[in-house]
């Protein structure tokens, strides 16, 4: 028999008995489908991740005074102070330096409270993030000057707070009972590089945050953009020596600060959401291996059930190598069929679940590819053992098998 005839008799095969047929397939289908939405899922994730922070530079230190986001938001003091930007704005490669004071409140307009966070800052912090105003414009030099009550905010307290979405700039809200008008609003973000949703965020001048609302000229965080992507590692080790120097530490005292550098970041979230696409993919491929042993199963049942067309087969002059060949291709269509139904059943509830959740989902070619060829070596491998079987069936038994 040549194989055009094989694959024939094989195809037939599997359609006498389309019900099982489905049934053997379903297995693989479900893993396949499982693959190719935990990879849509996990690359989505680390796309819209690492472009959030992209977004935000990857030329950019982050200075937080030691004690993590607990001191950042009132829990403790700050180390960090007007001298230190003054010092640190004056080292070489330093291209701009936003200092920052975070605080919780409160917001109302009208008759609408919302919870947020209000970050005191000053203009840089829009060249360095490079914001795009949806509408109105960002506060001046002028206004971190004269402490004014002016605001921009995010796209999510705008929504909760404005839901008709109409007069937002030149409105006025509340901040623990303070009255602000809003001069801009900013477009969607996401969560940002440091963590935390930036939507849900009102900027006001650095000096008004700390005279009217932490009561203090104290700086939570310092934000450095260093002038060239390489300079970056040699800017880092100055502003350390240069804090040091500020705040006098002794030499075996430890750093009252932290500098976290967003390229390191990026590249620890890249290698940590590679490391869980693997781990979700192998999970999922569990479930191949599952539906790889129900093929198994079937084959083994159909080579019973077929024994006396082994022996006519053989009889009339079909080798061992052709039936073995011949149910081999049986199980290898069982799972390709079923690789390529479950790729297009987990794209399509990749999309679904995207469009609904409002998730980042991504389906890559190469997970397709690896899921098909992965499936069609399944269905080789778990249909090997029956197939050898049905070929080492003896011709003469085979005929008196009832």
């Amino acid at each position: 028999m040549n194989l055009r005839m094989i694959f024939r008799t094989a195809w037939r095969s599997l359609s006498v008995n389309k019900m099982r047929s489905v049934l053997t397939a379903l297995g693989i289908i479900i893993g396949v489908a499982s693959v190719i939405l935990m990879v849509a899922l996990s690359q989505g994730a680390t796309a819209g991740i690492t472009e959030r922070i992209a977004a935000n530079g990857t030329n950019v230190l982050v200075i937080r005074a030691a004690g993590g986001m607990g001191a950042l938001r009132g829990a403790g003091g700050s180390a960090l102070t007007a001298e230190d930007v003054k010092a640190i704005s004056a080292l070489p490669y330093v291209k701009e330096i936003a200092p920052e004071a975070e605080t919780n409140v409160t917001a109302t307009a009208g008759s609408l409270t919302w919870s947020t966070t209000v970050d005191g800052t000053t203009p840089a912090a829009q060249a360095i993030k490079g914001w795009k105003m949806s509408e109105g414009g960002f506060f001046t030099e002028e206004d971190v000057d004269n402490a004014a009550m002016v605001a921009v905010v995010g796209s999510t307290v705008a929504e909760s707070l404005f839901p008709d979405n109409k007069n937002i700039v030149g409105s006025v809200i509340n901040l623990n009972g303070l009255t602000f008008t809003v001069i801009g609003l900013l477009p969607a973000q996401g969560a940002g590089g440091m963590g935390g949703d930036q939507d849900n965020m009102i900027y006001i001048p650095l000096t008004t945050a700390q005279q009217r609302l932490l009561g203090g000229n104290e700086i939570r965080m310092i934000t450095v953009q260093a002038s060239q992507q390489e300079s970056l590692a040699f800017l880092q080790d100055l502003i350390t020596t240069t804090l040091r120097q500020q705040h006098r530490l002794a030499e075996d005292a430890e750093d009252d600060f932290r500098i976290m550098d967003m390229a390191q970041l990026l590249s620890t979230i890249e290698d940590t959401t590679r490391i869980l696409s693997l781990l979700l993919g192998g999970i999922a491929a569990v479930s191949l291996i599952v539906g790889g042993i129900g093929v198994m199963n079937i084959m083994l049942v159909s080579v019973t059930e077929r024994t006396r067309e082994i022996g006519i087969r053989m009889a009339v002059g079909a080798t061992s190598q052709d039936i073995q060949t011949q149910f081999l291709i049986e199980s290898a269509l069982l799972c390709v069929i079923g690789g390529l139904v479950g790729t297009l059943l987990g794209g399509g509830l990749a999309a679904l679940f995207g469009r609904l959740s409002g998730w980042n989902m991504q389906m890559p070619l190469w997970s397709a590819g690896l899921a098909i060829v992965f499936s069609t070596l399944v269905g080789l491998i778990f249909g090997y053992y029956p197939a050898r079987r049905a070929a080492e069936a003896d011709p003469i038994e085979a005929l008196r098998y009832e």
